[in-house]
């Protein structure tokens, strides 16, 4: 891959049922696949991908959202659920004209990311999920509601060692890459949030306690790649497999790497992220434990 490559950038503002939100366009010249869209956490922004961009627009354009509830766009009101994020997902890719988009969900971003297959099918060619599960789980239920009190009583620098805490791996657990430094870095990320964007925050948590995570249909179409990091401890391996299972796609974990993959590993996860949306092999690739093709079956078994 050239490291010289001219990246045109774009921002370009929407408006889907009266709720502003932001689209950021990069390209670099020919596409061979479909344009990517980048779906990522509750705590990120537009700006929170850019070093996944370099890897990917050798291949297609990247769009990168800030929907409703995040970053720079309005914040959403706990009632407006996945559904709702996902369809505006598709009201972005209809404004820019894009066509059938190749779909990246992260963490909550999967959500919307299944929910945006599952509702228009004719939308997604490939869909790719990361840290995702069937339901949430009854300790983040706890710590979403602890998270809530926190923020009410300004106990800010608290709510960011706690936030830290419950999306990392805990000590002895198992090997992960850079983990002392992520910590730190993301312990600092959570502190320096606004109060609103907190408040946005807590509100994304709010809504998986009061939307489902996931549908078990419409079926998805779209061929499917379900990651984790093997260490995960929100989103264990054993769920991401069980969402694979239920959609018929394919499974694997990211070696030396919990919840948080796409900080602790970006170079390898940009990387299984362009081969995976070009179609080539995901074999014997360093980084990654063996690729599980999983029947397609009840998620509820």
């Amino acid at each position: 891959m050239s490291h010289c490559i001219d990246i045109q950038t774009a921002d370009r503002e929407l408006v889907f049922h009266g709720f502003r939100f932001v689209a950021r366009t990069a390209t670099a010249g020919p596409s061979t696949t479909e344009p990517v869209v980048v779906l990522g956490g509750s705590s990120q922004d537009r700006f929170s991908w850019l070093r996944y961009e370099r890897q990917l627009l050798p291949h297609t354009t990247v769009l990168t959202l800030e929907l409703p509830g995040y970053g720079e766009a309005d914040p959403l009101p706990v009632e407006y659920g996945i559904d709702f994020l996902a369809d505006t997902v598709r009201h972005a890719t209809e404004a820019l004209s894009l066509g059938p988009v190749n779909v990246f969900g992260a963490c909550f971003g999967a959500a919307i990311a299944l929910r945006l297959a599952q509702r228009h099918p004719d939308r997604v060619a490939r869909l790719m999920l990361g840290g995702t599960a069937v339901a949430i789980s009854p300790e983040y239920i706890v710590a979403a509601k602890r998270w809530r009190r926190m923020v009410d009583d300004k106990r800010f620098d608290d709510m960011a060692q706690d936030m830290v805490e419950q999306f990392m791996a805990p000590p002895g657990h198992g090997v992960v890459r850079r983990q002392a430094a992520v910590a730190r870095l993301m312990r600092q990320r959570f502190a320096q949030l606004t109060e609103r964007e907190l408040a946005m925050d807590v509100d994304h948590h709010e809504r998986l306690l009061t939307h489902p995570w996931s549908l078990p249909s419409p079926a998805v179409t779209a061929p499917v790649l379900v990651f984790t990091g093997e260490h995960d401890t929100i989103t264990p391996p054993q769920e991401g497999r069980r969402v694979a299972r239920g959609l018929g796609g394919r499974f694997t974990t990211i070696k030396e790497a919990d919840h948080l993959v796409q900080i602790e590993r970006d170079t390898d996860l940009a990387d299984l992220m362009a081969r995976f949306f070009t179609d080539r092999p995901l074999d014997d690739l360093p980084y990654l434990n063996p690729v599980e093709d999983c029947v397609r079956q009840s998620q509820m078994t």
